[in-house]
């Protein structure tokens, strides 16, 4: 019988920008069209150097249980098996793609301790569609 401890995961927390790196990364990978399932052993193999891998395992296990990344959640490796961006995954990153549109959307966030995923990709959403004159 194997045991795995979860309790590390206790402490993590849902980190914005990492998750935009993170959709960014995977959507850079021409083999993650999903056709293939990829499970990575640390970070740096994922192209995240500035977080740990349960940092890295944490939000990718995030963005595939909002359903943005076709995937799954697993606790048998360190991070989660990837197979590529959702339709959400491609359209939240869309709308913050562009460095000035993800720095305005944090920016309005910036004195509240955490906002849902859902209200950033609606702000992010909403400033896109302010920057090309649709609202």
């Amino acid at each position: 019988m194997q045991v795995h401890d979860l309790r590390r995961y206790r402490q993590m927390k849902r980190d914005m920008d990492l998750i935009r790196d993170l959709l960014l990364r995977i959507e850079s990978d021409p083999q993650m069209d999903g056709t293939r399932e990829f499970y990575f052993d640390t970070a740096e193999e994922m192209g995240i150097s500035d977080h740990s891998t349960e940092e890295a395992a944490y939000n990718l296990g995030l963005l595939i249980t909002a359903g943005f990344i076709d995937g799954a959640v697993t606790i048998a490796t360190p991070l989660q098996v990837v197979r590529g961006l959702t339709w959400d995954g491609h359209e939240f990153l869309d709308n913050i793609r562009s460095d000035e549109i993800w720095s305005k959307t944090k920016e309005q966030f910036k004195a509240l301790p955490s906002v849902g995923l859902k209200v950033v990709a609606a702000a992010a959403q909403a400033l896109v569609m302010k920057h090309i004159g649709l609202s």
